[in-house]
């Protein structure tokens, strides 16, 4: 079975003490990091309202992220298509394919990637239907196919950019479209695991060959913390565990440094909520990882792993990302571990 291929998607975690602007440095020196370990990709995801993520500004951080790399994809993982014209989707991702050729990919959410008032600031009271997002695609897929001279509107920059566009979700009517459509798909079971296994076996089972794309491709997404010990990998996941149960439980806020033994402080409610968001979670030194990924992908089959590296202090979040590239690329003939 051949390797999975490594990529990464980064919220733009604001950590605690420090500053947006520290954020997008470091968010920097990650995609360099990554484009030198040999990630195929690195996505940033769009997110609005939240005090601990920066990438609202999606497009934008992409440009400033290809800018500062020379051979890694970049793009959007994802652009929440919803809040957004489809013809200004097309221009912007049209003017970072003219920047930057054959560097550039476009992911696509149904979700609106906030709370409802600032959806309804976003999207200016706009109420969508299930029809919606599927005629969208459509319509971003024209804008950036071939320039059709007979359309009252064309996209400029992006006619004829051919930007390849991705379905992401967490559930299976994107895994449905995706097939439908002939494109790559990407599960979030970095944060909504459930329905990963039948999502993907749904999209395969469906799939309809494209020119671009004659054989499905699934893209499935991972928190990943590595260390050279299990025992300081599960100290420094406890960043990741604080940041989710702020999610689960409506307080949000800034990434923050680890504590020890976190999760044994929990009431067992609070426990079990956690690991069910974190379930693909490979954490541990590198033996540890070696076998969880290999066992992910020995169920999953999938083309490539989109890992999520929550770590709060930013040298160790830069020696997690080295420790996986070594710990994938060298392969394992041990048995993988349960994920159970």
């Amino acid at each position: 079975m051949p390797s999975a291929k490594l990529s990464m998607l980064d919220l733009v975690a604001v950590r605690q003490g420090h500053s947006v602007r520290h954020a997008l440095d470091l968010s920097v020196a990650t995609a360099q990091k990554a484009e030198a370990l040999g990630f195929a990709r690195y996505w940033l995801a769009e997110h609005h309202n939240m005090a601990g993520i920066a990438s609202s500004a999606t497009a934008v951080l992409i440009g400033h992220i290809a800018g500062a790399t020379r051979r890694i994809r970049v793009g959007a993982g994802g652009i929440m298509l919803p809040n957004h014209a489809p013809l200004v989707v097309a221009e912007a991702f049209g003017t970072l394919a003219e920047l930057y050729p054959e560097r550039i990919d476009l992911g696509l959410g149904r979700a609106p990637g906030t709370d409802g008032a600032t959806m309804r600031a976003l999207r200016r009271n706009r109420v969508e239907s299930e029809e919606d997002f599927p005629r969208d695609v459509a319509e971003l897929q024209r804008l950036l196919g071939p320039l059709d001279e007979s359309a009252a509107i064309n996209a400029t920059p992006g006619a004829g950019t051919h930007v390849p566009i991705w379905l992401l979700g967490s559930s299976l009517f994107s895994a449905q479209l995706a097939a439908a459509k002939g494109l790559p798909y990407a599960f979030a079971s970095h944060f909504a695991p459930r329905h990963l296994l039948q999502a993907i076996a749904l999209y395969r089972q469906l799939y309809q060959p494209s020119a671009a794309h004659p054989k499905p491709y699934v893209v499935v997404g991972i928190p990943v913390v590595a260390a050279p010990t299990d025992e300081e990998a599960e100290y420094l996941a406890s960043s990741a565990q604080q940041r989710v149960l702020g999610i689960l439980t409506g307080r949000r806020g800034k990434l923050p440094p680890p504590v020890a033994h976190f999760m044994q402080h929990l009431e067992p409610a609070a426990q079990n909520a956690i690991e069910d968001f974190l379930a693909l979670a490979a954490i541990g030194g590198p033996e540890r990882l070696r076998q969880h990924l290999t066992q992910v992908q020995e169920l999953t089959q999938a083309d490539e792993f989109m890992v999520v590296t929550d770590v709060f202090d930013p040298a160790l979040r830069l020696r997690s990302l080295e420790i996986t590239a070594q710990a994938w690329a060298s392969g394992t003939t041990t048995p993988a571990v349960s994920t159970a």
